[in-house]
């Protein structure tokens, strides 16, 4: 069949073939033992012969690197030992969000099996905002602490640790982007400072503090400490792990995809009490997956952060009672709808105004309201992203100063650009990496900063008004069966830089579509060959409106082609194969 050129589905994406080279396909296939499909989807993610065994089935082993190339990594353990042989009172300064929350629950919980008393902290977004404080700091060391540890945060604090100085030891153990010299501190462990050759530089803070947990218990182990002790089994971490790197969106491949692989069967296990009552207040029932992490668990623990207490995240992740797991993960539910619902109030104003500027020429949106919630315009920006596939800016303003969040696409860097827009003086504070980005300015530098991003990502003009459909191969109606569905699921876990296969239906007739849920926004249809037959079972989320809804629901409509996944559905104890339609077009 040809595809849709630009403009040509129904909801104006480009639907463009993924090309594999064939023998590569065929090698895997035959090594393996597995359908050619699956090999020809292999070789499309770049995947070789000798890695395809090692990409459907991911180790530590085989993928874990030696902690030791992470530049101060070896100080950061040796000192972190040093703590726990002579028992000090270690303090772990986080971050609000998902990965801040992991990051500092996986050495809090370290720490405490190692017999230290270890004080876990996270500022108020709003009075507080990102990263380390002096006041805070100070309290910390006045409770006890002669050892601070910040967790996905302080590479751009050195000015703040300074002040530490002489007061307690600071090891800061972070990811993102550096713009000099690291803070003049113990040890700085963070693959994307400008030293680190280790390579590392697509980790999150999260899997940063376990490859630290990996070398603390291998600094103890040379020691001795653990003759007649038992070692903390770290592998029970990879549940946190998992969930920071699916959240703080980074690519699923090499040692993030074993983490994440790995970390999710912890997660089914269920023996964390937090995140298991927050599954169940989620309302997970089928094994969670990486849509569990991003889509039913993330913005759960965000939600505490951005509108709730800055701590209930955290607090919900070392939680070891499950009533009181219960009660946060219920309340944390609760003030994820109040997000939701503020969201809301500001996405309609927000998509306006960014339709509205990509009308006028400009390469990037930037959005900013008066008394918008600065806890919620990162989802909003991301919202705006999604819509337009332009990087986009979301700020809130309160008494002249205006703090927002960005969400870039691929192949833009908006954290360096961010960094250096607060070098040139047009930002008060500014920090993040290449997909995300934090900031805030007075009001009047607005314009200037709106000016420096559209000349720095200028490249973003040259973008399509939608993404891009990638489309890994064509498959009849009766072709869509359990055994596919389920080859195809030994792909995930699925995310940036490993995306689920998009097939193409030809030629397919609707037989019947309902709209379901419960405001209407899923589409549930049943889908035949033209010519008749056998019928398939499909669905559209998040379809409450569009002409690809409209070309669904339409009562004896045209044949289409319809792009989406083959997934397998699970329902009381049954399974089928099911078609998840991400976009039609016309024949």
């Amino acid at each position: 069949m040809n595809l849709p050129g630009s403009g040509g589905s129904l909801s104006g994406r480009r639907w463009v073939w993924r090309e594999a080279e064939d023998r590569i396909g065929l090698g895997i296939a035959q090594r393996l033992g597995v359908p050619e499909i699956l090999g020809r989807m292999l070789a499309i993610r770049g995947v070789g012969v000798e890695g395809a065994a090692d990409f459907l089935t991911p180790t530590l082993r085989a993928l874990m690197p030696d902690p030791s190339v992470l530049t101060d990594m070896d100080i950061a353990a040796d000192r972190l030992a040093r703590a726990v042989r002579q028992g000090e009172t270690v303090a772990v300064f986080g971050d609000y969000d998902v990965d801040g929350a992991c990051s500092a629950a996986i050495m809090t919980r370290v720490l405490r099996d190692l017999g230290c008393s270890a004080l876990p902290y996270v500022p108020d977004r709003l009075s507080e905002g990102y990263g380390p404080n002096l006041p805070a700091l100070q309290r910390l060391a006045a409770s006890g602490a002669s050892l601070i540890v910040c967790v996905d945060c302080g590479t751009a604090a050195g000015s703040v640790l300074a002040g530490m100085r002489g007061i307690a030891d600071i090891i800061v153990l972070d990811h993102h982007k550096a713009e000099g010299p690291p803070p003049d501190v113990v040890a700085t462990v963070n693959p994307n400072r400008l030293d680190c050759t280790s390579g590392l530089g697509n980790l999150c803070a999260g899997a940063i503090a376990f490859l630290t947990c990996v070398a603390l218990v291998r600094s103890l182990r040379r020691s001795g400490h653990f003759t007649g002790r038992q070692e903390p089994n770290l592998l029970d971490l990879l549940d946190m792990v998992a969930l920071a790197s699916v959240c703080d969106v980074m690519p699923l491949v090499g040692l993030n995809r074993a983490f994440v692989y790995q970390g999710l069967k912890v997660l089914a296990r269920r023996d964390r009490p937090g995140l298991a009552a927050l599954m169940d207040a989620a309302g997970v029932k089928e094994r969670p997956s990486a849509m569990t992490l991003g889509f039913a668990l993330g913005p759960r623990i965000n939600a505490g952060g951005r509108i709730g207490e800055a701590d209930m995240g955290l607090r919900l992740l070392l939680s070891g009672d499950a009533h009181e797991a219960t009660t946060l993960a219920q309340t944390l539910d609760g003030v994820n709808r109040q997000r939701q619902q503020v969201e809301a109030e500001m996405l309609d104003e927000a998509m306006a105004s960014a339709a509205s500027q990509l009308a006028a020429g400009h390469a990037v949106v930037l959005v900013a309201g008066a008394g918008w919630h600065a806890g919620v315009v990162g989802i909003v920006a991301s919202r705006i992203k999604e819509k337009f596939n332009r990087p986009a800016c979301v700020a809130g303003s309160v008494d002249g100063i205006a703090k927002g969040s960005g969400r870039s696409v691929a192949g833009l860097d908006l954290g360096e650009a961010v960094i250096a827009a607060r070098q040139l003086g047009i930002l008060a504070t500014g920090g993040g990496h290449a997909m995300a980005a934090g900031f805030s300015l007075r009001d009047d530098q607005l314009a200037s900063f709106h000016a420096f991003l559209d000349d720095r990502l200028a490249a973003a003009r040259n973008l399509p008004g939608a993404a891009d459909l990638m489309i890994e191969g064509s498959v009849a109606v009766g072709g869509v069966t359990d055994a596919l569905a389920e080859q195809l699921a030994r792909l995930a876990p699925f995310g940036p830089g490993n995306d689920e296969p998009v097939l193409v239906l030809p030629r397919v007739r609707v037989a019947r579509a309902d709209r379901i849920g419960r405001e209407g926004a899923t589409i549930r249809a049943f889908l035949e060959p033209e010519g008749g037959g056998s019928r398939l079972k499909s669905v559209m989320f998040r379809a409450k409106e569009g002409a690809v809804a409209d070309a669904l629901l339409e009562k004896r409509g045209a044949p289409l082609h319809l792009a989406g996944n083959v997934r397998i559905e699970h329902w009381n104890g049954m399974s089928s194969a099911n078609f998840i339609i991400q976009d039609a077009a016309k024949i």
